[in-house]
């Protein structure tokens, strides 16, 4: 039973849904919940046992094994930069799981059917308990099919990219605008054609588009449709 007030954001790769997501969160006073973390958290674990990023169940059983904790920022050692909070087996692993190596393999791990079924479950034990802004890649039709607020979030290809690659500059990633295009397209067509849980707008979703928008405005314009929704 939903007690608790649900915003689900879908949307491609690098449209902004982190960042939004967690400055939402701030205003409303809402957890952010950054499902992306969760996969990366498992390819990072894949990684770090030298588990092959296909071996489904192997991944599922380092997954269930792992505490892992999800919470917003807080004191002044965690106001650098991050979007979320994420302890794995009490270590602070938010960097950690930004890494390119990382955002490769949960595109990779994010396909195995078994792997996103635990995710999920972890995802809406999350959203029961507590106002949660939730984004992801299937988040408005599979996790909180019942969401107070369904958004999709998206921006033009090269919007996305110039974004990215300004990521990977302030990390010190030293990588080509171009190679920056060229991998958010593969994972653009990945994400849209992957046989579990393709990314997807459903019908009672709101598409916004943020190629033409700061921050600072898409916050803003979806504070104000909570704020009528929750009025």
């Amino acid at each position: 039973m939903k007690s608790a007030f649900q915003i689900a954001i879908d949307g491609p790769v690098a449209a902004g849904k982190g960042t939004i997501s967690r400055l939402l969160a701030q205003r409303l006073n809402f957890l952010y919940v950054d499902t992306g973390a969760m996969y990366r958290v498992a390819a990072l674990l894949a990684l770090r046992h030298e588990v092959s990023l296909t071996d489904e169940d192997q991944i599922v059983k380092l997954i269930k094994n792992t505490s892992l904790e999800m919470r917003n920022p807080r004191g002044a050692e965690e106001q650098d930069g991050r979007l979320t909070t994420i302890i794995v087996d009490g270590e602070d692993e938010s960097w950690a799981i930004r890494t390119q190596k990382c955002s490769e393999g949960s595109s990779k791990v994010a396909v195995l059917s078994k792997v996103r079924q635990v995710l999920v479950e972890k995802q809406q034990e999350i959203a029961k308990k507590q106002n949660v802004i939730m984004e992801g890649r299937d988040i408005t039709f599979r996790v909180l099919p019942e969401a107070d607020l369904k958004i999709y979030l998206t921006a033009s290809l090269e919007s996305r990219a110039a974004r990215r690659h300004l990521d990977y500059l302030t990390k010190g990633v030293d990588v080509s605008l171009e190679e920056v295009t060229m991998e958010i397209a593969t994972r653009d067509e990945r994400d849209m054609n992957r046989s579990t849980d393709p990314l997807q707008i459903t019908d009672d979703a709101w598409v916004l588009d943020t190629s033409d928008l700061d921050i600072e405005e898409v916050v803003e314009v979806i504070a104000k449709r909570v704020e009528e929704l929750d009025s």
